[in-house]
C-alpha cells in the first residue's frame, strides 16, 4: 500500500498489522446523504436536517464546515444559504437547524470542495469494484492499466427534497448549480407504490448519458396518531450502505432480459427478472464488502446489508432513468462520476451525488403529509446500530493494546 511506502517503508511484519489496522481506521470511505427523521415537516417550525458521511443508516464522521462550497435550502422560489452558525455536531453527524419557511416542496443541499486521496493500483481497482465504479474498471482491464496508480480528487454533491405543509410548489426542479446533480422530472410528493419516478443527471449543467445509477429504500418503522383517531404502522427492515464503504457486483443482462452477477468464487450471485428490465440487482462479497477511504473516518455496517441490494440504472442518452416506487419509505439515487483527469498531480477526479426523498402513507390516494393544524406523533425507528464514540473508543483500545503486544514480542 502506499501508506506502508511513505509512512513505514522498513517495519516487522508484526507492526505492519499494527499499522493496516490504523489505515483503516483512518482511510474508509463513505457515502454522504442528506437525511431527516421524516421528510414530511410543518410549516414555519423548527427542523433539522442530518448530514450523514458513512452509510444510509448512520453517520461516522463530521463534516467541517470549510469543506462546504454550497450549504443551501431552497423553497417557494428562495433560495436561503444556510450559515456556519446553524450547524452543529452529535454522535458523528452534522446537524442542520433551520426553522421551515411556508408550505411548499423543498429542497436541501450541500456541496462540498475537492480532496485529493492517493491509491496504490491494487486498493484503486477493488475501490472501483465495490462502490460500483465499474465502467473505469473494466476501461482499466481492456487498456492493460490495472496495475497503475491513482491519485484521485474526490468531492460531493448531495440533496433532499422535502414536503412543508400540504402545498406542493415546484422547487424540487430548479437545480442547485452542483458540477453533479439529480433533478426529479416530476414531484416525488405526488408519488403512490407503484409509480414510477423518472430522474434526469445533470453534469455541469447537462444531461449525462450513460452513467450508471444506484437507488434503493428503506422501510422507515413509523406511528402516525392522529387526534382523528386511527393510526398507521409501517415496519421494515434498516438498510446499511456505505462516503465510503461500498460493496457492488458487476451485473450484466443477457437476451432474455435477465440480470446476473459474475464476481468470482468469492462473490453471491443473484438475478433480476422483470418484462422490461432497465435495471437490475447488484451482488457483494460473501464476506460482507471491503473499506476504502475517501474520508476520515470507518464505518461499521449495523447488519449484513450492503449496496449488494440497491436497483442498478443506467442513464438514457437523455441522462434519464425510470425509479419503479416499490415500496413506502425513504429512497435515495447515488452516483459517483470518475474521469480520468490531465491535472498535474492527479490521474482521476470524482464527483458524487445522492438525492433523498421520502414516499409516505396514504389516506386514500396521494402522498400524505402534515398539515399545520392536526396533531401528529410520531416514532421513527431507525438504525440503533452502536454511537460513533463507542466504536472508536473501542478501535483506539484494541490498537494501543496491540501496539504493546508487538513490542513486547519484539522486546
Amino acid at each position: 500500500m502506499v501508506f506502508f511506502r511513505i509512512f513505514c517503508p522498513k517495519v516487522s511484519p508484526m507492526r505492519k498489522i499494527f499499522f493496516l489496522l490504523l489505515a483503516l481506521l483512518l482511510f474508509s470511505s463513505h457515502d454522504m446523504f442528506l437525511k431527516l427523521d421524516t421528510y414530511f415537516l410543518q410549516p414555519n417550525s423548527p427542523a433539522t436536517i442530518k448530514l450523514f458521511n458513512g452509510t444510509f443508516d448512520r453517520s461516522d464522521n463530521t463534516i467541517d464546515r470549510d469543506r462546504m462550497v454550497d450549504a443551501s435550502l431552497l423553497g417557494n422560489g428562495n433560495r436561503i444559504a444556510v450559515t456556519n452558525e446553524q450547524w452543529s455536531e452529535k454522535d458523528s453527524m452534522t446537524i442542520l437547524s433551520f426553522e421551515t419557511g411556508d408550505a411548499g416542496t423543498w429542497v436541501a443541499g450541500v456541496s462540498t470542495r475537492a480532496r485529493n486521496f492517493e491509491m496504490a493500483a491494487a486498493d484503486f481497482n477493488e475501490y472501483l469494484e465495490h462502490d460500483g465504479v465499474l465502467d473505469m474498471l473494466n476501461w482499466r482491464k481492456d487498456n492493460d492499466a490495472l496495475e497503475e496508480d491513482a491519485v484521485e480528487a474526490y468531492s460531493k454533491h448531495v440533496k433532499a427534497i422535502f414536503q412543508v405543509g400540504e402545498q406542493r410548489t415546484d422547487d424540487w426542479q430548479t437545480t442547485m448549480e452542483y458540477p453533479i446533480e439529480f433533478i426529479p422530472l416530476s414531484n416525488p410528493y405526488e408519488l403512490q407504490v407503484k409509480d414510477v419516478l423518472q430522474l434526469q443527471l445533470l453534469w455541469e449543467g447537462e444531461p449525462l448519458a450513460n452513467q450508471l445509477v444506484y437507488a434503493d429504500v428503506t422501510p422507515v418503522a413509523q406511528r402516525y396518531s392522529h387526534e382523528q383517531g386511527h393510526d398507521h404502522a409501517h415496519a421494515g427492515d434498516g438498510h446499511s450502505h456505505g462516503d465510503d464503504e461500498h460493496s457492488h457486483g458487476h451485473a450484466h443482462t443477457d437476451e432474455g432480459g435477465h440480470s446476473h452477477s459474475h464476481e468470482g468464487d468469492d462473490y453471491s450471485h443473484g438475478h433480476s427478472h422483470a418484462a422490461n428490465d432497465d435495471y437490475s440487482h447488484g451482488h457483494a462479497h460473501g464476506d460482507g464488502g471491503h473499506t476504502h477511504n475517501h474520508d476520515e473516518a470507518p464505518e461499521e455496517e449495523e447488519d449484513d446489508h450492503s449496496h449488494a441490494d440497491d436497483l442498478l440504472f443506467r442513464t438514457d442518452a437523455s441522462g434519464q432513468l425510470s425509479l419503479p416506487i416499490s415500496s413506502e419509505g425513504i429512497w435515495y439515487v447515488r452516483t459517483i462520476y470518475l474521469t480520468q483527469s490531465e491535472e498535474p498531480g492527479l490521474t482521476h477526479e470524482s464527483n458524487w451525488a445522492t438525492l433523498t426523498f421520502e414516499v409516505g402513507h396514504s389516506h386514500g390516494g396521494g402522498t400524505h403529509s402534515h398539515a399545520s393544524g392536526e396533531d401528529h406523533q410520531h416514532d421513527h425507528e431507525e438504525g440503533l446500530g452502536i454511537p460513533g464514540y463507542v466504536y472508536w473508543l473501542g478501535s483506539l483500545a484494541l490498537i494501543t493494546a496491540l501496539f504493546f503486544w508487538f513490542n513486547r514480542k519484539e522486546a
